[in-house]
């Protein structure tokens, strides 16, 4: 009988990888940081499993006023902060954890309005945090050159150039501004799905996605943010989705353990940087069975997890962890 924890109606969406987060993390205590709030599955569980009190982060305004009908049941085991976690250090320190869950979440996928899905149709938004330039201002303003850019860097899509040329054409006629129009302008660019493969907006949608909301930016600082909060012996662990962000969580957690490679023996000898982490899982971990046929969303995720040494902070450049960046084409 699986104890994985399943929708409710306070609680619809299920955070990807709890069980694996608090039994590589245990026994949990103290004061931790979700980074990314959303349902507040995550702070729910840290909360249940030990921790005496997580700080709760999103830039999404939603997220807190759906918490409402439970926040209460923790009393003030819960802080609420509205930002991005890539600033976690300015308002917490010396912190016992920090958990990070990337992307968009569940309830903003299901949400049409929010613009970030294409399995229906809404505005073509998709601001987690519902200010700034949205994906429409991006489809119909950038040039042909920036959009490809975005979609080839961001999303690995393959015919970014071709993609790009049709949403120009189709913007001249007149401004793409729902999910399904552009999905529809993707669509003819590309073969037709086989069966049981994603849909051929998929990469362009996740492309777009990331730049309104510079996720990879907020990672890359985020990372960095979270060495200078946790005490030594707090724990950073991370759940992915996609290839590239994984990538990143990786080579952060591994450069700043020491873990870049062998050393060149004829190279001058160079006095080596204090490890700022230990690495706790050497292999990414994801789902088992059981919460996959839970929650099939979960799929595709892996968690990365590191616990802080009492090295002082440091920086890395985003060259080292394979950032991408969309100012030019490789």
């Amino acid at each position: 009988m699986s104890d994985l924890p399943t929708p409710s109606d306070d609680a619809p969406h299920i955070p990807v990888l709890l069980g694996p987060i608090l039994k590589t993390c245990g026994p949990i205590a103290g004061t931790w940081l979700d980074g990314t709030f959303g349902a507040g599955g995550y702070t729910r569980g840290l909360l249940d499993a030990g921790a005496d009190q997580v700080i709760g982060v999103d830039r999404d305004p939603l997220a807190f006023k759906m918490a409402e009908s439970w926040l209460g049941d923790y009393g003030n085991r819960i802080r609420m902060v509205q930002g991005v976690f890539s600033r976690m250090d300015e308002f917490a320190q010396d912190l016992d954890g920090v958990v990070l869950d990337l992307g968009v979440s569940s309830m903003q996928l299901d949400l049409a309005e929010r613009g970030f899905s294409f399995l229906r149709d809404g505005p073509l938004d998709m601001r987690m945090s519902q200010d700034g330039m949205s994906a429409a201002d991006i489809v119909n303003t950038a040039s042909e050159t920036e959009i490809a850019d975005i979609l080839f860097h961001y999303g690995e899509e393959r015919a970014s150039r071709r993609i790009a040329r049709a949403i120009l054409r189709e913007r001249e006629i007149e401004p793409i501004t729902s999910t399904l129009k552009l999905a529809e302008v993707v669509e003819g660019c590309l073969p037709r799905a086989k069966p049981g493969r994603s849909h051929p907006a998929t990469r362009s949608f996740q492309a777009l996605r990331i730049a309104v909301n510079d996720e990879y930016g907020e990672l890359f600082r985020g990372l960095q943010a979270a060495e200078r909060a946790l005490k030594p012996g707090g724990l950073l662990a991370v759940v992915t989705f996609h290839s590239i962000e994984d990538r990143m969580v990786k080579r952060f957690m591994q450069t700043r353990a020491g873990k870049t490679g062998s050393v060149n023996r004829y190279a001058p000898e160079i006095e080596q940087e204090k490890p700022a982490f230990e690495l706790v899982t050497r292999k990414a971990v994801g789902p088992d069975d059981d919460e996959l046929a839970v929650n099939p969303r979960s799929r595709s995720a892996k968690l990365r997890v590191a616990r802080r040494t009492d090295a002082p902070s440091g920086e890395v450049e985003g060259k080292q962890l394979g950032m991408p960046m969309a100012g030019g084409r490789r």
